[in-house]
């Protein structure tokens, strides 16, 4: 009876760990909802970023990878106008493209913050992967701020670091 008990136990324990991974429950933007008309842009100050993300960070040698979760975090600081993403591009290391998670002009409302998330288990940027933001302003607006956030976790240890895009146009 006890060994029964004992394994009941056990098997609730492991099946309350159980991580949850299911897409219904990953919050993902509407991005094609945020579509806007920016029929002003000449009224607009443009802007180009680059922010490097890591989906991999090389760990021991250059033979042995460690996976990441990336979270990509597109923020207005103004506190009283909208912004507008114009184009967002993510490459992996060679400089391929692998996505175009905004294509036509998208809105952000002052001081919102949208977030890409990239799973741990997607690779395919690789150690060197980047992302390229077009985006507009009203003249007089401070510029969008565009962080990345790596991290990971197994057992007991976790790892995180940050990425801070920089303006290239």
């Amino acid at each position: 009876m006890k060994k029964i008990i004992i394994l009941l136990f056990c098997a609730f324990g492991f099946y309350s760990c159980e991580e949850v991974t299911s897409e219904d429950e990953i919050q993902k933007i509407n991005w094609s909802a945020r579509v806007t008309n920016v029929l002003e842009l000449d009224s607009l100050e443009t802007g180009k970023s680059y922010l490097s993300v890591y989906s991999q960070i090389y760990s021991l040698s250059q033979h042995r990878k460690y996976n990441l979760t990336a979270m990509v975090s597109l923020r207005n600081t103004s506190e009283t106008d909208t912004i507008y993403v114009l184009k967002s591009d993510y490459y992996n290391t060679h400089g391929e493209l692998i996505k175009h998670y905004v294509d036509k002009p998208v809105y952000l409302l002052p001081m919102e913050t949208l977030e890409i998330v990239i799973d741990e288990a997607d690779v395919s940027g690789g150690t060197g992967a980047n992302f390229i933001f077009d985006w507009a302003t009203p003249k007089g607006t401070p510029e969008p701020i565009f962080e990345g956030l790596m991290s990971s976790t197994a057992g007991t240890q976790g790892l995180s670091f940050t990425t801070h895009a920089k303006r290239i146009n």
